[in-house]
């Protein structure tokens, strides 16, 4: 354990706040729990008390039945234990929140998971200086770049033009990819009803309830077959490839990932048309963060951590890496 934030334990399965006797984003039930945003693998019910954006705990009650909790909305600050803490953008999803706080002179900002790209369904990442900045690493390696998100977006309209009498499958996860696709594409221009999976329908109308807009949407199950030809359809990943796309008219597959960047994973899913878009920053945007906040000191977690280490030291910047448990690419 280094001598700066002693009063922060990285744990497998979450980092402890010793004055505050609180965790960020543990991975099983605890008495108090600072949650960054909604997705599984840093929201979990069964916590006792909770601190979240409004957002992240109208999502959370949707996905975990967390009916209660203290929403903090961006930039409010509240004590505990001395500790003061203040929620910040991370432009991950929909509410996801940086925490900083603040004690005994120290800064100290757990990001969860951030993106640094304009996004119509969130708030953009929001620069906060500190002293020890806990970062993600989902692609901290040098050879992931992501395109530009339009240049994904034509792609996929362009498929469609070219396909009249097909429909276009993208498979998109529920939380915050499938309403970023949406939103993407209105902003493109795009205003013909788009069809869901009925997976994904509670979680659209719930952004829909928080102010979100995403035009005409429909569920597949109430649409006979051939007017969804020339159509855009969005489902799960898990449904691209079952028994539910046969009812719909030759579908084209694609999927909105990051991880389109890697062929070998767009093959082993079927995907026709790979769309590399991310909710997670690239390797230019890591680096360039940290860079913006400008801290003593950076801990790495749940990812490429050991690229990122070495880029801080090659930069004269204090890193380590944290053994976190139960981070997955489900939010991807």
């Amino acid at each position: 354990m280094t001598e700066a934030a002693h009063w922060i334990e990285p744990h497998p399965h979450g980092i402890y706040i010793k004055p505050a006797d609180a965790w960020i984003d543990p991975s099983r039930p605890v008495s108090r729990a600072l949650v960054t945003h909604g997705h599984a693998d840093h929201a979990r019910g069964g916590h006792e008390e909770v601190w979240a954006t409004p957002e992240t705990l109208a999502i959370m009650g949707l996905r975990y039945g967390t009916h209660s909790g203290q929403a903090i909305r961006y930039g409010d600050g509240f004590d505990l234990g001395g500790v003061k803490i203040s929620y910040h953008s991370a432009g991950h999803v929909l509410g996801s929140a940086q925490i900083l706080m603040e004690y005994e002179g120290e800064r100290v900002v757990a990001t969860g998971d951030y993106k640094r790209r304009a996004d119509p369904t969130c708030e953009p990442f929001d620069v906060v200086p500190c002293d020890i900045f806990i970062t993600e690493a989902t692609f901290g390696l040098p050879v992931f770049k992501h395109p530009e998100t339009e240049v994904e977006i034509q792609k996929l309209l362009s498929a469609r033009a070219a396909n009249p009498d097909r429909c276009i499958l993208v498979g998109a996860y529920a939380l915050g990819k499938a309403q970023r696709v949406i939103g993407e594409l209105r902003n493109a221009g795009y205003n013909n009803p788009i069809y869901l999976h009925g997976a994904l329908k509670k979680m659209c109308h719930l952004y829909q309830t928080l102010g979100i807009a995403l035009g005409d949407i429909r569920p597949v199950m109430d649409t006979e077959k051939d007017a969804m030809r020339g159509a855009i359809i969005l489902a799960p990943p898990s449904a691209l490839n079952d028994r539910w796309s046969r009812r719909l008219p030759n579908p084209i597959t694609a999927m909105a990932s990051g991880w389109m960047r890697v062929r070998q994973r767009a093959r082993q899913r079927n995907v026709e048309l790979p769309l590399i878009m991310s909710d997670h920053a690239d390797w230019e945007e890591l680096t360039q963060t940290i860079k913006e906040v400008s801290p003593s000191e950076t801990w790495i977690t749940h990812g490429r951590e050991d690229a990122l280490v070495h880029w801080c030291s090659l930069n004269q910047m204090k890193a380590r890496a944290l053994e976190m448990v139960g981070r997955e690419e489900e939010d991807d």
